[in-house]
């Protein structure tokens, strides 16, 4: 007959498999949703849950979101397709995400924003950081960011939707072989708003820059 300490050891062991078998299911469903996910452009309220691709971002994200605003972008070579971010191994942030995060992927050739706001909150008090609010706009060449949430008012040129990730050539960036893509020649997006947990950029021109701390964030 098995010992009570038997019988606890036994249980415990279930649990932890079972609480396993449900993390490793979680990584499998977000992998899956990757392949299956549309990337729909909606003028006024843009939200897609695509992601990031082989040259997107190359570094293991903090987990901490930040909030991009802007009251207008426009942008040549316009690319969005999906893939994971993945956290540092142990990151305090991974939560129940097994440390990876469903984004959006937006690629663009070349970029200008208007009043450029981005936020993150540090727990009390917000990093803020302002530029393009005068005559000179924000710009930026070979621009990436990883969002889990897109919204504004857009408009595209030639837009092609439905294209494998891997055979995008507008921006210059490819995703992995059978995602969901689109791409245009130009996009322009009022009112943008951006939930981003990762950007890139080869240039990133930010006149009028102004980094301060804050009770609000954009």
């Amino acid at each position: 007959m098995a010992s009570s300490s038997d019988a606890t050891a036994s249980t415990d062991s279930t649990s932890e498999n079972e609480s396993g078998s449900g993390r490793r299911g979680r990584v499998r469903l977000r992998r899956a949703a990757v392949m299956a996910v549309p990337a729909t452009a909606v003028a006024a309220g843009l939200m897609i849950l695509t992601a990031q691709g082989a040259l997107g971002v190359q570094f293991a994200i903090s987990g901490m979101p930040f909030t991009v605003t802007a009251t207008e972008l426009n942008g040549t070579g316009f690319e969005q397709f999906g893939n994971l971010d993945n956290m540092a191994d142990g990151s305090p942030n991974a939560g129940d995400t097994g440390g990876q995060v469903l984004v959006i992927t937006s690629a663009i050739k070349n970029a200008t924003l208007t009043k450029l706001c981005q936020s993150v909150d540090l727990g009390g008090t917000n990093l803020v950081i302002t530029a393009g609010g005068g005559a000179d706009k924000v710009q930026a060449t070979n621009l990436t960011t990883d969002s889990t949430e897109l919204s504004g008012d857009a408009a595209f040129n030639n837009i092609e939707i439905g294209n494998d990730a891997s055979t995008l050539d507008k921006a210059g960036v490819q995703g992995n072989k059978g995602v969901f893509s689109q791409q245009a020649d130009t996009v322009h997006i009022g009112n943008l708003r951006q939930t981003n947990y990762a950007t890139t950029a080869a240039v990133f021109k930010l006149p009028g820059l102004k980094l301060r701390f804050s009770d609000s964030g954009c």
